[in-house]
């Protein structure tokens, strides 16, 4: 049965903040991290978005996925930047990274790309 990617990113937002509570010094130092590590760079921010998706498709976790297909549309990636960022993660990751790819990828694209105007 498909994923609501919507779900799957309110799950995390959830749980986050869940997290937050429990441990908000610890939840708010890895956000400074990861803060900093989205300023531009030698990297502008939309590459390291393809980035984590390539990882995120490449270790299966459904939440990266998410977050990062999300994330790039926002950047201002195109729906074939995103594609082409899923090959080259299935490059790497053979059939199962292609599997997410061709499923939750797709569905991330078709919900989000709206959003975006893409």
């Amino acid at each position: 049965m498909a994923k609501n990617p919507r779900e799957i990113l309110n799950d995390l937002s959830g749980g986050l903040e869940a997290l937050g509570k429990a441990d908000s010094q610890r939840l708010q130092a890895f956000r400074t991290f990861s803060q900093a590590v989205k300023k531009p760079g030698a990297l502008d921010l939309k590459t390291k978005e393809l980035i984590g998706l390539a990882i995120g498709l490449y270790t299966h976790c459904e939440y990266c996925i998410v977050h990062h297909t999300n994330g790039a549309f926002k950047a201002g990636a195109t729906r074939e930047e995103l594609i082409e960022t899923a090959f080259v993660a299935c490059s790497m990751g053979g059939g199962p990274t292609l599997a997410y790819s061709a499923t939750l990828l797709q569905d991330a694209i078709n919900t989000f790309a709206p959003d975006y105007g893409k």
